[in-house]
């Protein structure tokens, strides 16, 4: 609180005027809205994905599936038969991916977790190039601490 010293009304001894300093308040209010302003947007941006639509009938038959796994050196497995190289992964991805997005099997990808991501991202880049629809990561359970 502030003092001031003002005029009397006549007497001898001046009267003091107490007022309350509102500057500080007016700083922290400021401070409190530039913070605001600062982080609503951040929480309005939003990612739109290409979802399929809903669909509340059961597939009439089980999916096809295939297993990609990748062992700790490397080495990629398409269903337990060792892929020799890069070349056969994309062989393999390019017969999925030529089929009917319906009639594609499903790809589970299934990393060993002391594989280099470099092996994993090749593997899911492959299957991106080649229109590969229906493909997940399996295994992140392993990850789990």
């Amino acid at each position: 609180m502030g003092m001031n010293v003002g005029s009397s009304s006549g007497s001898g001894e001046p009267e003091v005027l107490m007022d309350v300093n509102t500057t500080p308040l007016i700083d922290v209010m400021l401070v409190l809205l530039v913070m605001l302003i600062i982080t609503i947007p951040i929480q309005l941006h939003t990612i739109n994905l290409d979802m399929p639509p809903p669909s509340s009938t059961p597939p009439q038959q089980e999916p096809v599936v295939h297993t990609v796994m990748i062992d700790f050196d490397g080495t990629v497995y398409w269903d337990e038969t060792a892929l020799p190289n890069q070349a056969a992964v994309d062989a393999k991805m390019h017969e999925v991916g030529e089929m009917a997005i319906s009639d594609q099997p499903e790809i589970h990808i299934k990393p060993n977790k002391l594989v280099d991501y470099g092996v994993v991202a090749a593997v899911m880049a492959s299957a991106q190039r080649n229109s590969v629809k229906k493909m997940g990561m399996v295994g992140n359970e392993q990850y789990v601490k």
